[in-house]
């Protein structure tokens, strides 16, 4: 199984589509995409903080959300009205102040229906910070 748009082409699409995602400057960095897969690193910055200095809950969840949301794509083709349909969110571990690596997962892709599961590991740990799963609404074809 290959993808259906490269690294550069979901990159590309990323950034036309979602300026807003880095629009305080580039924060989120699609690493790389495979079949049923994509890699995302969130950069360590003040902006992404809560008191305590961990990263917060709110920008681990964008991070889940857009891993998995650009793993669909490179497996689809440039759909930006595929939407998600639910998240499921359980954090483990606080993270440290660094920066934290999405691994996203399809674990089904159907023609209406996408069904994955992000792992987030703060950079450079091998330890689980969050698990994340969703479901997301594929639009039909025209």
């Amino acid at each position: 199984m290959t993808t259906r748009m490269s690294l550069p082409e979901t990159i590309a699409f990323l950034e036309r589509d979602f300026p807003q995602m880095n629009h305080d400057g580039p924060a989120f960095h699609l690493e790389s995409v495979g079949p049923l897969s994509a890699r995302m690193r969130l950069d360590h910055h003040e902006r992404f903080l809560r008191p305590g200095g961990t990263i917060s809950g709110p920008a681990m969840m964008a991070l889940a959300d857009y891993a998995l949301y650009a793993a669909i794509l490179a497996n689809i083709g440039p759909v930006g009205l595929a939407v998600t349909t639910n998240l499921s969110f359980n954090f483990l571990r606080k993270p440290g102040p660094t920066g934290l690596v999405a691994e996203a997962t399809l674990l089904k892709l159907g023609k209406r229906l996408a069904v994955g599961e992000a792992r987030l590991f703060a950079t450079g740990s091998d330890d689980l910070v969050c698990h994340a799963t969703g479901t997301y609404s594929i639009p039909p074809e025209r």
